[in-house]
């Protein structure tokens, strides 16, 4: 079990705005996965990746990419308090889910 939480590199996100981000996309995708998966997964240790995608429109591919094996999926928007304009969608997190259906997803991305 793991979770993926996908960027957008053209935003070029500070550190601190980066790490915000990934964890409001990690938190609202398991609040919407099924128990079960969310147990299993926290008793695997809770493993995460955080990825590189370039654009926008790169994201909405993987996002798509997800839904088409029913994966839970989070698009983030900022409020646009501080470094990005209200509603700019910063990055998306896949599951938790197994393994194999999440890397048939993500296995050309690289880490952050």
């Amino acid at each position: 079990m793991k979770q993926a939480i996908l960027v957008r590199q053209d935003l070029k996100l500070p550190k601190g705005k980066l790490a915000v981000q990934v964890a409001h996309a990690s938190v609202d995708s398991v609040l919407k996965s099924n128990p079960k998966k969310i147990d299993s997964w926290k008793n695997q240790g809770m493993k995460k990746v955080v990825l590189k995608v370039k654009d926008l429109r790169e994201l909405k591919v993987y996002n798509g990419k997800a839904k088409k094996l029913k994966l839970k999926t989070s698009i983030i928007k900022d409020a646009g308090l501080t470094t990005v304009k209200p509603g700019t969608i910063t990055c998306l997190a896949i599951g938790p889910d197994s393994d194999n259906k999440i890397d048939s997803i993500i296995k050309e991305l690289k880490l952050i």
